[in-house]
């Protein structure tokens, strides 16, 4: 049996959807307000997991956090709640992801 091929662009998916975005509450916060103090393991777990690519590291090593595209998805909490994720909490009524579809 031969199955159609499907592909899926992961980033025209997540492109449709709209963020609102609360500068003033952010629902996840690090153990530490210097994103490049957190612990380089823990850091290197979060990169991996993370659908939307919050966490990057770039070529010279530098660490980087924005929570501003995240998906609300709680996997950073599952994998690093105990370590460097300092607060994960779901966004204030009417900010974060509202997904689209089309």
């Amino acid at each position: 049996m031969n199955l159609p091929k499907i592909t899926v662009n992961v980033d025209e998916l997540i492109g449709v959807n709209k963020y609102n975005v609360d500068d003033e509450n952010a629902h996840i916060k690090l153990d530490s307000e210097d994103v490049n103090a957190v612990d380089d393991g823990e850091f290197a777990k979060l990169v991996r997991v993370c659908p939307a690519h919050c966490y990057k590291v770039d070529e010279d090593g530098n660490k980087t956090f924005d929570y501003n595209g995240c998906l609300e998805c709680g996997t950073c909490r599952i994998c690093c709640g105990d370590t460097i994720i300092a607060q994960w909490k779901m966004p204030e009524p009417t900010m974060g992801v509202q997904y689209r579809f089309g």
